[in-house]
This record gives C-alpha cells, structure tokens and sequence, in this order.
C-alpha cells in the first residue's frame, strides 16, 4: 500500500527534483525559538521534507525526539527523525526506534555516528550496540515500516575506499534502506563519480546530494574539517578575495552554492537536501535562485 509520508516512496516517483531542509535539536529555550522562526519562515519555501539530527556525538537525544514529534505535528511537510549507533545498547536503539513509530514519525535516517571528539577519533563499536550503519538499517527494517534513509560520502569515508563505500552503500540498500543523502561537499565531480561507482555495482538507491551554503570563512574550514570535505582550490580562491568583506564572503558563498547545485540538478540529482545550521536566509536566497529547477 502506498504511503504519502514516505520519503522513499516520494523519491522512488517524484516528478521534479525534492527540497528538504535538515536541522539540529535546540540547547535551550532561546535556540528553541530561533528554530521554530527559521522553520517557519523556510515552510513558506515549500519543502518536501524536513530532517531532525540526533545531537552531536548521539547526545542531546530526547531533544531530537521531541522537536521532531513537534515539526509533525505543527507542519504538513513530512518530518524525518535521525538515528546513530553511538554510546547506545541495542535496547535503547529498539527503545528509540518505537518512540519514533509511536510518535508517527515513519521516516529515519540510519547512520554510524561519530565518537565523542569527532570524525578523527577512531571508532569503537559501544558494548551491547552495533558495529555499523548496516547493522541500524536491519534493526530498524525489523521494527515496523518505516522508510529509511542512509549516509554517502562523495568525499570518501575515513577508514574506507571510494570502492569500500559503494559495496557498503550496496549492502545498507539490501539490509532496507530505500534512499540516500550525502554529506556535505563542494566539488560537484566528486558526488557524479560516486553515483557512477553505486549505479556499477547495482545500487539503485536515490542520492540526494547534501547542500551546506558558505556564509564565512571560519564556517567553511570547521565542516569542511569536521566532515572531511575537499575544498576545491577554485573556490578557496574566489572567497579569499573577497575575505576581508564578510557580506562578500557570503554573497560569494551562496552564488558557489548556486551555482553547485544548479549543475547537479541539470546532471540529473534527484534533490537537494540543504543542512540548515537552523538559520533560514542562506537556504532561501539559494532555493529563489533555483526557481525552475525545484
């Protein structure tokens, strides 16, 4: 039976590319609000989706929960709640999936996680949880029927080759996962050649390419460090000459990011899925730029 709430469902028959905004729990209630105004003012973009993540390193978990049980039942977008393996047994993985059903949240996103200290810290399996993504898409798909979602790295992945990547991108396809959303990244060559490596060895899963828009210089080098994203010298360039005018650094910024998504809209990406930092004016400028494309 069909599911309009279904992201999988949404991108396995949308007729136009999607638009999806990604956000972060609040700390308190000052953030809260700033969230619930970013939020409103990006509804009137229209999205298809919105996303919730699970807190930085897994923390900060019945935050997510709840301003994810919030959006559902505030919005008429669909809603998806983020999950990770780390610093959890997998009781309180099952706990926190059926806290997601039972709050009609059928939509998460299943990724590994990093380990308190970041994406540098070598990863270690928590005691009684899981080894991987894979092993959370199986665990998931055996709780009810949710559509579920995956991480891809058009950049790589520590610990993995770009080959690895796709065999394991394969795998989480086959454990349920219905589609996919990459990680941040700024050379649009790099997202195509890892389509081109899934699609070769029969991965058919929808990825949609994560958009992060440069609003400073300092924003750009922490995720670009945090996630491990190239950052083409091309583009180093154009925001270095304009790096003493930080309303230039942003005007640069969002044409890059325009520009960016406009060639992976014409190559053929199913969508554009923009990580928000809970502010709205770099995601609306950019969506008004692509008017005809989404």
């Amino acid at each position: 039976m069909s599911d309009p709430s279904s992201i999988g469902e949404l991108l396995a028959t949308a007729c136009s590319p999607t638009s999806s905004f990604e956000y972060f729990p609040p700390k308190d209630d000052e953030s809260h609000a700033l969230l619930l105004r970013t939020i409103d003012e990006l509804e009137e973009v229209g999205p298809d989706w919105v996303s919730v993540t699970y807190g930085a390193n897994g923390s900060n978990r019945a935050r997510t929960l709840a301003i994810t049980t919030e959006l559902g039942r505030r919005h008429r977008f669909r809603v998806m709640g983020h999950l990770t393996c780390t610093g959890q047994t997998v009781d309180e993985l099952k706990a926190a999936i059926d806290a997601y059903g039972n709050a009609g949240i059928t939509n998460i996103l299943a990724i590994r996680g990093d380990m308190p200290g970041g994406a540098s810290v070598a990863w270690e399996q928590y005691p009684g949880g899981l080894a991987n993504a894979t092993e959370l898409v199986e665990l998931i798909a055996s709780r009810g029927p949710y559509s579920i979602g995956v991480g891809a790295f058009p950049d790589g992945h520590t610990g993995s080759s770009v080959e690895m990547d796709a065999r394991i991108l394969l795998g989480k396809q086959q454990a349920g996962a219905s589609f996919a959303i990459s990680q941040l990244f700024f050379d649009v060559e790099h997202y195509f050649a890892m389509i081109g490596r899934a699609r070769s060895i029969g991965c058919t899963l929808p990825i949609v390419p994560g958009i992060m828009p440069v609003s400073s210089l300092k924003q750009l080098g922490r995720f670009a460090q945090m996630s491990g994203a190239d950052i083409p010298a091309a583009m180093a360039e154009r925001l270095m000459t304009v790096s003493d005018d930080a309303e230039q650094v942003r005007q640069v910024g969002f044409q890059i990011a325009t520009e960016l998504c406009t060639r992976l809209l014409t190559g053929g990406a199913p969508g554009l899925h923009f990580y928000t930092q809970n502010r709205s004016r770099a995601t609306r400028e950019i969506v008004a730029r692509l008017k005809g494309f989404i």
